[in-house]
């Protein structure tokens, strides 16, 4: 896979309190999710919405979510995995395409 041509772009990660906005290098995305690098922990069941742009095209792809869990501390930050919800048939074929892209695992 060739990452030259990586998006170098934030990915923004938003509840009612917190707003991150991420490197690509701290998210992984999955088909129904996403994982990332946070300084602030996040209870499980939080709900989030997520704005992704695609390294091909830099089409915009709004996703809303909930926290599955929350693992880590202040000191080295938090991993967070985020499960999303109510996505329609062509916002999952985006996100499918995103998880095969320099974005996915």
């Amino acid at each position: 896979m060739d990452t030259g041509d990586a998006v170098r772009q934030d990915i923004t990660v938003e509840s009612r309190q917190t707003r991150l906005n991420l490197s690509t290098e701290s998210v992984v995305i999955h088909r129904n999710g996403i994982e990332f690098r946070s300084p602030a922990p996040f209870n499980p069941w939080t709900e989030m919405t997520v704005a992704l742009q695609s390294p091909r095209d830099n089409s915009r792809l709004q996703c809303a979510g909930v926290v599955v869990a929350c693992s880590g501390n202040k000191h080295i930050g938090y991993h967070v995995s985020m499960v999303f919800t109510s996505l329609t048939k062509h916002g999952q074929a985006r996100l499918h395409a995103l998880a095969g892209s320099e974005l996915g695992l």
